[in-house]
This record gives structure tokens, sequence and C-alpha cells, in this order.
């Protein structure tokens, strides 16, 4: 909302639509219901094309949300008791973004350290036998009072009333290799009105506006 009136002064009418999924944000893209979206990373954007045979394309890299772990039943990750209930993402790469982020805080080993779409089989040692629960990726704020640590993503967290600069016990850093890009079709990425979105989305005052609103629980890319 913050670019519609700059755009509006180039010649670019944008119109918004919310999503409360991950799925169909892409799919209307690639139905050329929509022009472009933008939520995603690219381990994300690259698992949905190789599992939906679609072709969708980045364009230009603009934010990171830290994924995080939150508790309400333990104030560090060292109170996990042997056993403990972790839930994480069930889609392949917030999965495995979960489980390299427990992985980085000490908790468990995968067989490939660096494997982004990884799910609980590709763990190799799980030395305080946690049990992992698989949900999407929405429904995870609602499960934090029946699990011991939850694994959410910024936005489904900021939702939910987390502050992830403050409450998460476990948080990626500004290095993080997710970053949320503007995504669109091979057929309109160069167009005009495109570019001109990627220019307004990477612009100061877009910098100026995340740093300011979201206190370092949103970072920019650029």
């Amino acid at each position: 909302k913050l670019i519609k009136p700059t755009l509006a002064k180039e010649g670019v009418d944008l119109e918004i639509k919310v999503f409360t999924d991950y799925v169909q944000p892409n799919v209307q893209v690639d139905q050329k219901r929509l022009d472009a979206n933008y939520f995603q990373t690219l381990p994300y954007l690259d698992s949905f094309n190789k599992g939906k045979g679609t072709n969708l394309v980045t364009v230009i890299g603009v934010h990171v949300e830290p994924f995080g772990g939150y508790s309400k039943k333990v104030k560090t990750l060292a109170e996990l008791k042997d056993g403990a209930t972790i839930a994480i993402p069930n889609e392949g790469s917030n999965s495995g973004r979960a489980l390299i982020l427990l992985q980085k805080a000490g908790l468990i080993e995968l067989k490939d350290p660096k494997n982004a779409l990884a799910t609980p089989k590709d763990i190799a040692k799980n030395p305080h036998n946690f049990k992992f629960k698989e949900l999407e990726s929405a429904m995870l704020p609602r499960v934090l009072d029946q699990v011991d640590l939850d694994m959410i993503n910024t936005n489904y967290a900021l939702e939910a009333g987390l502050n992830p600069a403050k409450d998460a016990l476990v948080i990626e850093g500004a290095d993080s290799p997710y970053v949320n890009f503007l995504v669109a079709r091979p057929d309109n990425k160069d167009s005009d009105a495109i570019q001109k979105l990627a220019k307004a989305l990477t612009s100061p005052e877009v910098k100026a506006f995340i740093e300011k609103k979201y206190s370092g629980a949103v970072l920019p890319a650029f």
C-alpha cells in the first residue's frame, strides 16, 4: 500500500490481493490471473516449480523475515526436555528451514546439513528424542499452547501477536538465505509495470518503512 501512490504517478495501477496460504498466489500468477506475487523465498519457489511443473521466476529480493522458534512452556532451548514435541511446517522448503535452524541451535543433526528441503526423515542425530509435529505453516501459531517448541514463519508469528525480535527462543540472522522475492512469469518479468514495481519495492522509502515498522522482526534485503 505504501508504494501504491508512487506507482500511480508512473501510470501503474497496483491492485493488491491478500492470500492466507502459500499455494494460490503462485497458481494464480501461473494461470495469468495475477501478474506477480510477493511472499516467498527462493527455496520455496524452486520446490513449488518442481512439484507443480510451473516456471515462475524471481524479479528482485526485498526483505528477510527471520524464521523463529517460540514456546509458551520453556524460556530457553536448554529447558526442552527429552521427548519434547516440536512443531514444524510441512511444506518442503519451510520444513528444511526449520530443521536447519534447529541444527544450528545444536538440537539435532541432519544427514546433509544444507538440505533446504529436509524433513524429519533426514535427521541423522536426535539425541533428545524430540518428536516432530508437521503442520501447514498457517496452522502453527494455533498449536503454540500444545507443543514445547513451535517453529513459525515470521508473517504468521506477527499475525499471532508475537514479536520475533523479542519472543523467539531461536531465530535466523540477517545473513539468512531466505530472502522474500517479488515473483512473476518469464513472459512478463521484464515488462514496464513489473520493473517499476520492483524498483518501488526496493526504494529508500520502503527500506525506512521496514526498519521503523518492524524493529528487527523484518529486515530489508537491499
